[in-house]
């Protein structure tokens, strides 16, 4: 856990606004995992989309970390840092065929979502290798926009359908050896995962699908964000997740692997973005505390009406007060909190917005010509930028010159 001294160390050293990562939290959240889910032949591919920053992706690279891939950006981002095309699951949707043909070209395995892209895959690459993404047919997250199942998702192949994939796939002699399902981001109940797992063994079978080398569970894993945010017990859910797991390989007759793909559960506590106070304003009803980052840079407040806790380190025993914390975008909406009670908060004071290490670099934009935030990590006790953020100058240069 990053200190509130190194914090304001980070923030003194590099300047704000500024994105400051714990790398040996990400470590530890990564070997839980093995801990939580007893299961020998486990394997975690981090789901890259959640943060693509590179000391983060190398410290996972080299402890043996796969990834789960949405684009072909982050294929190639992922083998030129040197994983291993092996250890990397592609699973877009909605993809185009010239992405496909990439990604297919590079030897990484393919997870179709969608019977039309199967049937082109069978007809243009008879004899491939693939992974096949079912709908699990159970709703769960933290939010509408976030829940991967049930019948308003765009994501996967219905259950229902599966004769007419075992159908695509006889016509293209293609070797399904992987099956995979994803509920949701934030899942919110344990049952949840039991039961999108059950629903996907019941069409994982050898008459179905003999050549399965694993089943794939996606991610979802829940942190907490407010403060007296329940933990969930996930000792107890890796208990049942192993035991409904070995239970299936019995029936099946071959002991297969097990993949996961968390993403927030990896980095997100391990995150935050430090941001600068300029402006206070008494508002009538309201006091603002204006501050130099907005919602382009961490977008989940307005996105999601996502909580983020905040910490005052400059004043952290000052007297409670309300606030809206605002950003310096030109939308009312730029709230990073509302009526939030804050020790004081005083002009120039730096602020901890916290577990910012999933979906907000990563989701981040230059809207209002305002460049991304400098990246910083701490490892081994030991601080050090990783990405310095573009001046305002070598924004609109940069602009200028990708000009056709």
């Amino acid at each position: 856990m990053i200190s509130n001294k190194i914090m304001l160390e980070a923030a003194e050293n590099f300047g704000t606004p500024l994105f400051l990562y714990d790398i040996d939290k990400i470590k530890e959240c990564y070997n839980s995992l093995f801990k939580f889910i007893p299961y020998k032949k486990l394997k975690i591919h981090y789901a890259l989309k959640a943060n693509y920053n590179i000391a983060i992706l190398k410290a996972l690279r080299d402890i043996g970390c796969g990834l789960d891939t949405v684009s072909p950006g982050e294929v190639a981002l992922a083998l030129q840092l040197g994983f291993n095309k092996e250890d990397i699951i592609y699973t877009a949707n909605n993809m185009t065929d010239t992405e496909f043909a990439e990604v297919y070209a590079s030897g990484v395995v393919m997870n179709i979502g969608e019977l039309s892209r199967l049937e082109k895959t069978a007809k243009n690459y008879p004899g491939s290798r693939v992974c096949l993404r079912f709908n699990p047919d159970v709703k769960d997250g933290d939010n509408e926009k976030t829940m991967t199942a049930g019948d308003l998702t765009k994501f996967g192949i219905l259950l229902d359908d599966v004769d007419k994939v075992l159908e695509i796939v006889k016509k293209g002699d293609l070797h399904v050896v992987g099956l995979h399902e994803h509920t949701g981001s934030g899942l919110q109940k344990a049952e949840s995962v039991y039961q999108s797992m059950k629903n996907l063994m019941q069409i994982a079978t050898p008459a179905n699908f003999p050549e399965l080398e694993f089943l794939d569970f996606g991610g979802g894993f829940k942190v907490p964000y407010k403060p007296d945010e329940k933990r969930i017990d996930y000792v107890e859910m890796g208990r049942e997740i192993t035991a409904i797991f070995e239970n299936f390989c019995k029936s099946y007759g071959k002991e297969l692997k097990m993949y996961f793909e968390p993403g927030k559960y990896m980095v997100a506590e391990s995150g935050h973005l430090l941001v600068e106070v300029n402006t206070i304003k008494h508002n009538r009803s309201r006091t603002i505390a204006g501050c130099n980052s907005g919602f382009p840079q961490l977008i989940r407040p307005v996105l999601y009406d996502a909580y983020h806790h905040i910490v005052n380190l400059s004043n952290p025993d000052g007297k409670p007060a309300k606030y809206d914390i605002c950003g310096n975008i030109c939308e009312t909406g730029d709230r990073f909190a509302e009526e939030r009670i804050m020790p004081e908060i005083r002009e120039y004071d730096i602020l901890d917005i916290q577990n910012a290490g999933a979906y907000c670099y990563s989701m981040g934009s230059i809207y209002n010509l305002r460049s991304m935030p400098s990246e910083a990590v701490l490892e081994n006790g030991e601080l050090r930028l990783v990405r310095k953020a573009q001046t305002n100058q070598e924004l609109a240069k940069e602009l200028i010159a990708t000009a056709l």
